[in-house]
């Protein structure tokens, strides 16, 4: 997958496309697989990075959503886990089981949360994990050994997905690509085409040459996420924002905080948010928010009210409380919420997701979550099937086997997450020694996934390698710091740039960093 390649494609491409899928995020990069899976030939643009926005800072699970069941709503709980257990079967490079263990402090919550897990075992049905059962007090602690044990009686069990969300953007990109798809970042759509008030298409605008492209389609869609109201508003600027964004924030912790495998599930905490501590490459990953901000940000940053309660709640549930200087990253991701009537809580939003078709034909999808956007592509491929006046076709993807796809195991652990890929990556090592070297001693990142990453993985920037491609900045932000002069030259002989090149990049992306780092 280069970047070059599908500018040329672009440039050569005769006529209408069947689909236009503005947005690179989950939503966006879903359709396009869809799409193209189908036999149509769609395009998708993405105005910065291949999941640059929300679907790189998620809290890395594939789930039904446990509270979700709590508030009643089944159909998503049941929507959600039937698509764990495809994402598990399509994506075993990237997708695990992890067990979750719900810590018991009052002695009602057992039985309360032992049969809520049995409910969403049931619901999960043939593609459900391994069972959830109740954990002895000696059970719990062996799992979670570092588990406040002060008035813990027990600890109930079950079992989620956990994933690498922006890995599998790219995976995701490159099975459309594979499947016949143009797929290009760094591209924003930057007006609608119209005729006789319909749109036929997009303007758009290659932000590293500047060059701007009329794009023809037999169906737009708009997959944008918090953005969505900014492209709907390019088709009608008196529309009504559909639109709340919330933002969640998280912070990663060294693995010493939860040596153990499982994660911990706060159902409740004292402001009656879920709180989860997940075992993540290595680390530790405690999150996430809920709290309502204005409007939509390519890099949002974590409130101070935010931080404050993720830190002071690690050391509430935890026998040893994190200091912010050993808080190694702090992110924070937007979510599209679809308002309701007069919802005041993002908490109490929809999280399903919503299709809508405009008077001009402009097709909008929003709301939902990582763990549906499958799901959330096949409607509104069906959808832009109608519209384009297409003879529906069927849907491949709940057995498609996702870029990477591998049930083998890879013998070099640091590339594990390459999956089928991981042997080319090798055969580079074999060709130069100097890429097996680590980039730093603490992260889990080698020499050869920056040659990787720019060569066949459209990495255009030091944040899109060390953010997205490498998991560096969320891992470590001060060590990614450090690795960054190193990454930028590499990247610079790849890509022909020069030193100018290097150091605005080496310069942009430490005061990005600067976000990540708690004062």
């Amino acid at each position: 997958m280069k970047r070059q390649e599908m500018i040329d494609q672009l440039q050569s491409h005769k006529g209408k496309w069947d689909f236009i899928i503005i947005g690179g995020g989950a939503t966006g990069l879903g359709a396009a697989v869809d799409a193209a899976s189908r036999g149509y030939r769609p395009l998708l643009l993405e105005q910065s990075d291949f999941s640059k926005g929300t679907s790189s800072r998620s809290t890395k699970l594939v789930h039904g959503g446990v509270r979700y069941l709590k508030q009643g709503n089944v159909s998503l709980v049941l929507e959600a886990l039937r698509e764990r257990g495809l994402l598990a079967q399509n994506a075993p490079h990237l997708v695990h089981h992890m067990e979750f263990i719900v810590p018991v402090y009052n002695w009602w919550e057992g039985p309360f949360y032992g049969i809520g897990m049995k409910l969403y075992d049931r619901l999960a049905g043939k593609l459900g994990l391994s069972p959830s059962k109740v954990m002895t007090l000696d059970e719990t602690l062996k799992q979670i050994p570092t588990v406040e044990p002060t008035g813990l009686r027990r600890g109930v069990s079950y079992f989620d997905g956990q994933f690498d969300d922006s890995r599998l953007a790219i995976n995701l990109a490159q099975t459309a690509v594979d499947h016949g798809c143009i797929a290009i970042n760094y591209m924003p759509a930057i007006s609608l085409m119209k005729k006789d008030d319909l749109v036929i298409g997009v303007v758009a605008k290659d932000l590293e040459t500047g060059e701007e492209y009329e794009l023809e389609g037999r169906a737009i869609i708009n997959a944008t996420g918090v953005f969505t109201d900014s492209i709907r508003k390019m088709d009608d600027p008196a529309t009504k924002e559909i639109v709340a964004v919330s933002q969640g924030a998280h912070i990663v912790l060294d693995k010493e905080f939860q040596p153990g495998k499982s994660a911990v599930m706060v159902p409740r905490t004292e402001d009656g948010r879920v709180l989860f501590a997940v075992p993540w490459h290595n680390r530790v990953v405690v999150g996430t928010t809920d709290i309502p901000v204005d409007g939509p940000d390519l890099e949002p940053k974590p409130m101070e009210e935010e931080i404050e309660f993720l830190v002071s709640h690690a050391g509430k549930y935890l026998t040893r409380g994190p200091k912010r200087s050993e808080v190694l990253s702090a992110f924070a991701g937007l979510r599209p919420l679809v308002k309701g009537s007069d919802e005041s809580s993002t908490a109490t939003l929809s999280r399903d997701h919503t299709i809508m078709i405009s008077p001009s034909g402009l097709i909008t999808i929003t709301g939902g979550k990582w763990t549906t956007y499958r799901k959330m592509a096949q409607d509104v491929i069906d959808q832009a099937e109608e519209v384009a006046a297409f003879e529906r076709k069927k849907c491949e993807t709940e057995k498609l086997q996702i870029h990477g796809w591998t049930h083998q195991t890879v013998d070099d652990k640091f590339l594990e997450v390459y999956g089928s890929d991981a042997p080319k990556l090798m055969a580079l090592i074999k060709e130069d020694k100097s890429l097996d070297e680590p980039l730093h001693s603490d992260l889990p990142y080698k020499a050869v996934e920056v040659v990787w990453g720019t060569r066949n993985e459209m990495a255009r920037t030091l944040d899109d390698m060390l953010s997205r491609r490498m998991r560096a900045l969320m891992l470590n932000a001060r060590a990614s710091v450090e690795i960054a002069p190193r990454v930028a030259k590499m990247m610079a002989k790849e890509m022909k740039k020069d030193a100018a090149w290097e150091k605005q990049q080496v310069e942009e992306y430490t005061e990005l960093a600067k976000r990540y780092i708690l004062e």
